[in-house]
């Protein structure tokens, strides 16, 4: 498939988790096949141990369209993010969490506002349009992170950027011409890239655009626990303010 080809570019960031990566996998592969246009996944092992390695080596060597990216460590996720999307090839470029907690289908919501004249389009779990589908065994635990998440949103609308209300999801789509901007700026290796990402693009005038979405949290906790974290990632914040301040990001 020549890369001009390429309409859609889907990129999977993944460390470790190959209990459920087969299901994952899965859905990934089933989802390329259907694809009414010509369509690539990118996965970036962002330094995986155990059997993950060889679960992404199989379905690379086995799936047409499927480019696996390794990393010999761990790097961060804003690292592996940046390192799919520079080398995807698609007009548009989607990225999406390995846990599918964002199902499939919703990549369509966000090709859709690419389509319709967005640079940018951001999934936002929080207008009205929304949805989640939530187990009952997680409930208090997602009740607790969605009442941290909101006053750290509230921070960094405060601080940078007004308007946008749910920072943090990680279902994000991009234009080529916006990714090939934004991601070559990147700096934030880890859980905070998501704000540099979104103020790169608004300091280089892009449209950004929030899409409301359907969101499935009926499997473990994430990874990004904000109480324990939550210093980090206030210092992703000064980090940015002060790359903003010295006109980084312009």
């Amino acid at each position: 498939m020549a890369a001009r080809d390429i309409r859609l570019s889907i990129v999977v960031p993944v460390l470790n988790g190959a209990d459920r990566l087969p299901a994952t996998l899965r859905a990934l592969t089933a989802y390329l096949c259907a694809a009414p246009y010509p369509t690539e996944l990118v996965v970036v092992d962002d330094g995986s141990g155990g059997e993950t390695p060889a679960l992404l080596e199989q379905v690379a060597r086995e799936t047409a369209g499927v480019t696996l990216v390794r990393h010999a460590r761990n790097l961060g996720k804003g690292r592996a993010v940046a390192r799919g999307m520079l080398a995807a090839q698609g007009r548009y470029r989607v990225f999406t969490d390995a846990d599918l907690a964002y199902p499939l289908d919703q990549v369509d919501r966000i090709v859709a506002t690419l389509e319709s004249g967005a640079d940018v389009a951001v999934a936002c779990r929080v207008l009205p349009e929304s949805r989640y589908v939530i187990s009952p065994s997680f409930f208090h635990y997602l009740y607790s992170r969605h009442l941290v998440s909101r006053a750290f949103n509230r921070l960094v609308r405060g601080t940078l950027l007004p308007g946008i209300l749910d920072t943090q999801a990680g279902l994000k789509g991009f234009t080529a011409a916006a990714a090939e901007r934004c991601f070559a700026r990147l700096t934030i290796p880890r859980f905070g890239f998501d704000i540099e990402l979104l103020l790169i693009a608004r300091r280089q005038g892009l449209a950004v655009r929030q899409v409301p979405v359907a969101y499935r949290y009926d499997s473990e906790p994430s990874t990004v626990h904000f109480l324990r974290d939550g210093a980090t990632m206030v210092a992703d914040l000064v980090r940015v303010r002060w790359n903003d301040l010295r006109g980084r990001y312009r």
